[in-house]
């Protein structure tokens, strides 16, 4: 029966296809434009060239000019007159400065004082002077090569003047003055002459150093050294912001980058160092300054930038409140401080701080959160895998703690703290997921926010109308996509986006309906006459469209699946770490994995079959978190013989109980070849206890195998029943290998296995592999049997092959008789009589060659009976080289006793014959040849 989606479904797909069709026609439409305006005669103006706005549409205002094809790269020119003046004018100025340096450093100390004055009066004045002379007859870059020349001398000035004038002046504190001096010179002559691009970047980089190497001339402490860092970082980050020229701004972005940056170093290290909370205060003032200094720039920066003051308020501001309390409580608990402060950071949501800015400072709370949750990694690790050290000494005797058993030198009290941070996590993430509206909610606020100066409620997006959808609606990027929490649903979104409408929505909804567009308004700001699925932000191509984000930004349902499997999974960790910090005893440690596995299984079989979107990734998560700590909680038991049999045993109980209540699907496989293998190592257990050797209790490990073919049998062709028969083949793998140092247990092993296989292959589905495994084992298990008690004559391992090899292909050519002698009977034949031949001509008795032809004999004889291909000349072939073997001797001793010229004379006598009856010879090999083809 043909599947009729519903109405709304089959609109939106309605849509969709239109709207394809009506891109391709555009494309399609502006291709022939192209060709059209190529056909024609070119304008004598036209100045043909790439247009990058549209596939070789013509470029705006010149209908004749037909543009280039897409992918036109022009011709290289040569160089410009004006690159060599450059060249030449760099040179100069640099020979200059290079003059310049060498008068000062080694010509100064021939001239007087007023000679000294002069002349750096006179050069520096001079090549200050001359680029504003420059600059009016329109020599632009011989003003900036002067202009280069001109800051080298102010520098070799402010040199020259503390050798001369003040040689007993502190060094540092001369270069802060000196360069104070000079930024503010280089600053307003920039501005005097505002087409020069050096001064203003110079000014910059020299307004750097005066209060850094002011605070540093006074020996003043560290934090005021910070302190002065800060305050020329913001010098820099208000430069960047308003600054004239962009030379001058990324210089102060560089610059304040790395003096904030120094700043923070500061302020971070004495925080943390500090003795007390009054140690800290001071510190803390200092990146809370440099935080609102940050949230400053990021009110006004870039979308980039204004996240990036965001991540460094938000962790400026963590390190500076956390660090007061961090410093009152014992080193092992200060991560708890931080991570407070990292938590109080998600309340910029309910404040008026700008949307990038707001997600910058989210995005260092969750670096602080995570932050935290690394530090108990090796904890977790520790408590997961240490019990495997226990492998080595099966069953030694319960130890003494919890801790002991784990073989791990982590010093567990310094962890102390790491259970509580992995609680207070889990319980955020698991109210999250509980009271999951509100933090969705939250989060619609958050992505709807205005930003400065977007004059609406989103920063694209709004059509001319301006208005917007429903609140809780899609984002104007998302393209109609739904904000995270919202439930995903496509037709909730934003009027002036572009989406899926919503399940019963159509194209003829009433204006201002939610989740309609209003009159007007588009998926992105595109000019009246856009089609609608061109959505996107302004100027981006039309296949950009927003459809695509709303694709990939994650629905509210998996969100809330993912902030669920977080909550499981910490919450687990805390739990187990707990048990390892406390150090409680082996028993209730052992007892406690156990209970927590579980708990997860509950867990996992509780969500398994829901259907729902994104519901999957709790009950995932919790299968996969229980498999783990049911392989800690297995090796943990090792240590004891009582709590390795009570733990498997609860383990392959729950499993199997799980298996049962989980729904269809490949959680219930799962669940089930878990109890599988927790069965298996019961028996192997018991092999242990009963005081078996390894190859002694391989019989007993094959109970479970046969087991699963019963209970295969049972299941026949429900999906659980492949992978549980699988698991119980592996075990039976298991058997063979613990059975391979002893032969005779080996032979018996191979054949059990081969009868379990034989009892699969009963069944039609199982029966193209089984069979042949089952007889595969069969043979191995007797010549194991046959090795062991030392038969060398190779029929007896050949025989049992060659035998079931004839009868399964007698049967094959009874069902099919025009199949062929070698499939059916060759293999069979070849395993005996070709092993055999080998033998027998190595064989100094008489009674091997003599048995081996009477069998050719009979198989030639049988052959040419029923015309069987395989059987003659298999056959004859050994027939003739077991009789040639046998009649060898015989032959050199006659030609031993023979003159010599007789085999010549034989030999031309038989080509005489055979020449002269060449053509009857050649009739005979013809009919030999037709006869072999026409059997089978």
């Amino acid at each position: 029966m043909e599947h009729v989606p519903p109405p709304a479904e089959e609109l939106a797909r309605l849509d969709r296809e239109l709207a394809e069709l009506d891109a391709r026609r555009a494309q399609l439409l502006t291709r022939r434009a192209w060709l059209l305006a190529a056909l024609r005669p070119p304008a004598p103006t036209a100045a043909p060239g790439w247009n990058p706005s549209a596939w070789g549409a013509p470029a705006p205002g010149r209908p004749g000019a037909p543009a280039q094809p897409w992918g036109h790269v022009p011709p290289k020119q040569a160089s410009a007159p004006r690159s060599a003046q450059n060249v030449l004018l760099t040179l100069g100025g640099l020979l200059l400065t290079v003059a310049a340096i060498a008068f000062t450093l080694v010509s100064w100390g021939s001239m007087g004082i007023g000679g000294r004055s002069a002349v750096l009066a006179a050069v520096t004045v001079g090549a200050l002077a001359a680029p504003a002379v420059l600059l009016r007859r329109g020599l632009t870059a011989t003003a900036e090569a002067l202009a280069a020349l001109a800051l080298v001398l102010t520098l070799l000035d402010a040199y020259a003047v503390h050798a001369v004038a003040a040689p007993d002046t502190d060094g540092l504190g001369f270069t802060a003055v000196a360069a104070a001096v000079l930024a503010a010179l280089w600053t307003a002559y920039g501005l005097a002459l505002g087409k020069l691009r050096l001064p203003l970047p110079a000014a910059v980089v020299l307004a750097q150093w005066p209060l850094l190497f002011g605070a540093w001339a006074a020996g003043a402490p560290a934090l005021v050294v910070g302190w002065a860092l800060l305050a020329t970082a913001v010098l820099d980050g208000a430069i960047a912001l308003w600054g004239k020229g962009t030379g001058a701004r990324v210089t102060a972005c560089v610059g304040g980058s790395v003096m904030a940056f120094s700043a923070l170093m500061v302020g971070l290290t004495l925080s943390v160092t500090a003795s007390g909370p009054l140690g800290a205060l001071a510190p803390g003032a200092l990146l809370l300054t440099a935080a609102a200094a940050a949230l400053a720039g990021a009110w006004r920066a870039p979308r980039g930038f204004a996240r990036a003051g965001g991540v460094v308020a938000g962790l400026a501001s963590v390190a500076a409140v956390g660090g007061v309390p961090a410093a009152a409580v014992p080193e092992d608990w200060a991560v708890l401080a931080y991570l407070s402060a990292g938590l109080a950071l998600t309340a910029v949501v309910r404040t008026r701080l700008p949307r990038n800015a707001a997600i910058g400072a989210l995005v260092a709370s969750a670096a602080v959160v995570a932050g935290a949750l690394a530090g108990a990694l090796p904890g977790l690790a520790a408590v997961l895998l240490g019990p495997v050290t226990l492998l080595s000494d099966v069953w030694a005797g319960s130890p003494e703690g919890f801790r002991a058993a784990l073989g791990s030198t982590l010093p567990w009290t310094g962890l102390a703290a790491t259970p509580v941070v992995l609680a207070v996590s889990a319980g955020l993430l698991g109210s999250a997921y509980r009271w999951w509206p509100s933090p969705a909610r939250i989060a619609a606020s958050l992505i709807a926010r205005e930003e400065p100066g977007s004059g609406g409620a989103a920063a694209y997006g709004a059509g001319p109308a301006g208005s917007t959808g429903a609140p809780g609606a899609g984002t104007p990027e998302a393209g109609g996509a739904a904000v995270p929490g919202t439930g995903g649903k496509p037709g909730a979104g934003t009027a002036g986006t572009v989406g899926t409408p919503a399940p019963g929505a159509s194209g003829a909804e009433a204006p201002g309906a939610p989740g309609a567009a209003a009159p007007g308004a588009s998926g992105a700001p595109h000019g009246a006459g856009t089609p609608w699925y061109a959505g996107g932000r302004a100027g981006a191509p039309w296949y950009a469209g927003g459809a695509s984000a709303a694709r990939r930004r994650p629905s509210g349902a998996a969100l809330r699946g993912a902030a669920g499997a977080g909550a499981a999974v910490l919450g687990w960790g805390a739990l187990l770490l707990t048990g390892a910090v406390l150090d409680v005893p082996y028993a209730v440690a052992v007892a406690g994995e156990t209970v927590l596995v579980a708990g997860l299984l509950a867990l996992a079989v509780r969500g398994t079959g829901s259907g729902r979107e994104g519901s999957a990734a709790v009950p995932v998560t919790a299968l996969v978190a229980a498999l783990a700590g049911a392989v800690s909680a297995g090796l943990l038991s090792l240590a004891s013989e009582g709590a390795s049999y009570a733990v498997f045993g609860a383990l392959a109980a729950l499993f199997a109980g799980a298996a049962v209540r989980a729904g269809a699907g490949v959680e219930r496989a799962v669940f089930a070849v878990a109890a599988t293998v927790g069965c298996t190592v019961l028996t192997g257990f018991a092999g242990r206890s009963l005081g078996l050797a390894p190859h002694e209790a391989a019989p007993l490990i094959l109970l479970v195998p046969a087991l699963t073919v019963l209970f295969g049998a049972r299941l026949r062709r429900n999906p659980v029943a492949l992978p549980v028969e699988l698991t119980g083949a592996l075990g039976a793998l298991v058997a063979v290998a613990l059975a391979v140092p002893d032969a005779p247990f080996l032979a018996l092993v191979l054949a059990l296995c081969g009868v379990l296989a034989a009892g699969a292959a009963v069944r039609p589905e199982r029966r193209p592999v089984a069979a042949y495994l089952a007889a595969a084992l069969f043979v191995l298990a007797t010549w194991v049997r046959l090795a062991a008690s030392e038969v060398s004559f190779p029929e007896a391992y050949t025989l049992p092959v060659t035998v079931p090899a004839l009868v399964v292909g007698f049967l094959r050519r009874r069902k099919d008789p025009e199949a062929s002698s070698w499939t059916a009977y060759g293999p069979g034949l070849a395993a005996t009589l070709l092993p055999s031949l080998a033998v027998a001509w190595t064989d100094p008795d008489w009674q091997r060659p003599l048995l081996l032809g009477v069998s050719a004999l009979v198989i030639t004889l049988l052959g040419a009976r029923y015309r069987l291909q395989a059987l003659l000349l298999l056959g004859g072939a050994v027939l003739a080289l077991d009789g040639l073997h046998e009649l060898a001797p015989y032959v050199v001793q006659v030609a031993g006793a023979l003159p010599r010229w007789l085999p010549p004379a034989l030999a031309g006598l038989l080509l005489l014959v055979v020449g002269a009856t060449y053509e009857q010879r050649l009739r005979d090999a013809r009919r030999l040849k037709d006869a072999l083809g026409r059997m089978r």
